[in-house]
């Protein structure tokens, strides 16, 4: 099959291209580093024609009340493009307990790009990560000041990046499923508790002070940034993840 992978030169993008590309299919990268522009649509439907699925990684380039605009915007112009191209699969990467945070301006805008791609007329897959280990240093830098780093103890569930991958690129080529499917970490940690974690391993000598109004995710309530009981569980530890880095 052939795989049309937008935002397919990020983190998660590049890895997906090449597990797609390993299992013998033909994964395409764009960006707008090739030319592509999914917001004012410049070279949408190049990208996607001839492409069996549409694998959709791309970003809001800010987490505010911008963000909305850019996943309404982008994905009407993919879905269009996709349409008129004959797509018979269209896959999205969002995030577990996305539709839960309401008070989160990114969190409402990942959740309108779920409900635009349920109403439109591509079969669909969406799938669910946790919180990446690879942005656990730009957490702790959020609420960051001197030797403190100040964070609350929202249960966290981190997953590896290239975990993420994986399951996407198998989502991708899969069946669609009309619906949603949950991955996650195997450990769930309480953010300060991980952020300790974290320090310590890197030999940091700031010290991490728990504060239930520090940062974005002091926004969350309870355990909904978890997986829960129907979340496939991937294989990274994140004393491993942190090992190998």
């Amino acid at each position: 099959m052939k795989f049309a992978v937008v935002g397919g030169t990020g983190l998660i993008g590049s890895k997906v291209v090449k597990k797609l590309d390993a299992g013998g299919h033909e994964a395409v990268p764009h960006s707008q580093s090739t030319g592509v522009d999914v917001v004012t649509g410049d070279g949408v439907e190049n990208a996607v024609a001839g492409a069996d699925v549409i694998v959709n990684l791309t970003n809001s380039p800010t987490f505010d009340e911008a963000s909305p605009a850019f996943f309404s915007r982008s994905m009407e112009n993919l879905l269009e493009a996709g349409r008129k191209a004959g797509v018979r699969h269209f896959v999205v990467l969002s995030i577990v307990g996305v539709d839960q945070v309401p008070e989160l301006d990114y969190y409402r805008a990942k959740t309108l790009q779920e409900e635009i791609l349920a109403a439109g007329p591509i079969p669909y897959s969406i799938v669910r990560a946790t919180q990446f280990m690879e942005f656990v240093d730009s957490i702790l830098s959020w609420t960051a000041d001197g030797d403190t780093v100040r964070l609350p103890t929202t249960p966290i569930q981190p997953i590896a990046a290239q975990d993420v991958a994986d399951a996407v690129a198998e989502a991708a080529a899969a069946t669609p499923l009309q619906g949603i499917h949950n991955i996650a970490g195997p450990e769930v940690f309480a953010l300060d508790e991980l952020g300790r974690i974290t320090l310590a391993a890197r030999s940091d000598s700031r010290t991490v002070t728990t504060d239930d109004t520090a940062g974005m995710f002091a926004a969350v309530r309870g355990d909904v940034l978890t997986g829960k009981a129907d979340a496939s569980l991937a294989p990274t530890r994140y004393a491993d993840w942190l090992a190998s880095r």
